[in-house]
């Protein structure tokens, strides 16, 4: 579905974001390796989640994750060492991002995978048996994605995991949630420098409450950055969260925004900004890039972010994706340095009519809609797409004071 959205002169209201889809997806994975019949608490109800539900639930035969990057990667580490044959497949795109690395360091510690189709992609066939375990090298410049599934499903190896990583380690405190994580179920990972040990154990049953999730937060900071007058109330979260993105409060200060911690609960407010260069390496919080981008550079901020390498494999080509659709609101994004957007300034010609292309990717929805301050009646295409993470997205902008037409 298309629809339109219009900005109202003040964003004000208590918003209830969903759940973390990245703690829940981690936390279910964990719950059912440590056979427990509690369910936890806040499951995140999005995309992701349901095809990480159904994927744990899966006997032998075939399993979709559809267009979930976290769902695929958990599932194949989960499934490599489930007794039974599977073939793992998922959307057109999904097939299109690359898995190699991972069946390749699942393969390393005795996993049973081939490719069905194109060597490096969905779909794979798995033939699940126990894994050996072991000492095994990856890059820490991969998806934390690929580190986590490992990590997780090490203490049920015959022998743990010792796993180096090479070169610079992107989203590291999504890392750390995991090792969290399988800290609390009981496991003892341990990362000393740039090698993680994890030995052989056994995942513990217990009651989990997920808190909500931080990346959601991120769009609410970029309405109150651009809009006139502003007050919004974000219930649920706090300053302890173990959610890397919960950065996005110190990221969003030059950019306008003051963050309040409250009990239970996060206020959000306008306070001065000053206009001039926004330097910032997003290596730990890639995710908040494109909410970033089309915020400083509506506020007229020029700016250089880094860290973005892991954007081109994502639900699209994050960086390509932005490039063609600020074109589309005048603004002018250089891209020719790898992992790097740069924006100095330059403009060009805007669309009469602004239509966002989504590519799949629920980022590139939320992100645009922030763009309604500036462009009213902005069109988004396949809005529908904001299920992925945050169902409830427009729901949300309509009790805020947007309007939203189709």
């Amino acid at each position: 579905m298309n629809i339109k959205v219009t900005a109202p002169p003040k964003v004000h209201g208590e918003i209830r974001l969903p759940y973390s889809k990245s703690i829940s997806n981690r936390v279910l994975l964990l719950n059912k390796l440590s056979k427990s019949k509690i369910m936890p608490e806040n499951i995140a109800v999005c995309d992701d989640s349901e095809m990480m539900r159904s994927a744990l639930s899966s006997t032998s035969g075939k399993v979709n994750t559809g267009a979930a990057g976290t769902a695929t990667r958990f599932s194949l580490a989960y499934l490599s060492m489930q007794q039974g044959e599977y073939q793992l497949t998922g959307s057109e795109r999904m097939k299109q991002r690359p898995i190699k690395i991972l069946v390749d360091a699942l393969r390393a510690i005795g996993a049973d995978i081939e490719y069905i189709e194109k060597e490096g992609f969905l779909p794979l066939k798995i033939r699940g048996k126990e894994l050996q375990g072991g000492a095994i090298e990856l890059s820490g410049s991969v998806s934390s994605q690929y580190i986590s599934a490992l990590l997780m499903i090490a203490p049920y190896t015959r022998y743990g995991l010792k796993l180096t990583l090479t070169g610079n380690i992107i989203s590291l405190p999504y890392i750390k949630m995991t090792m969290s994580l399988m800290s609390l179920f009981g496991a003892e990972p341990q990362m000393d420098g740039n090698e993680i040990t994890v030995p052989v154990g056994r995942y513990n049953p217990l009651s989990y409450k997920v808190e909500p999730d931080w990346s959601a937060a991120s769009y609410w900071y970029g309405f109150v950055s651009l809009a006139n007058d502003a007050d919004i109330i974000l219930a649920g979260l706090d300053n302890n969260s173990i959610q890397g993105d919960s950065k996005v409060a110190s990221l969003f200060t030059p950019l306008g925004v003051a963050t309040e911690y409250n009990d239970g609960c996060v206020r959000l407010r306008k306070c001065n900004f000053v206009n001039k260069l926004y330097e910032v390496d997003l290596t730990d919080t890639p995710d908040l890039a494109q909410t970033l981008v089309v915020v400083a550079a509506l506020k007229g901020m020029p700016f250089k972010m880094t860290g973005l390498q892991s954007l081109r494999i994502k639900e699209t080509d994050r960086i390509s994706a932005l490039v063609k659709e600020m074109k589309k609101l005048g603004i002018l994004l250089d891209d020719s340095i790898p992992g790097t957007i740069v924006w100095n300034g330059e403009r060009c010609d805007r669309d009469d009519e602004v239509e966002i292309d989504t590519y799949d990717d629920h980022r590139m929805a939320m992100s645009f809609a922030i763009a309604s301050f500036f462009y009213p009646q902005i069109m988004i295409k396949s809005s529908e797409v904001v299920t992925k993470s945050y169902p409830t997205f427009w729901n949300d902008l309509l009790k805020a004071g947007f309007v939203i037409e189709e």
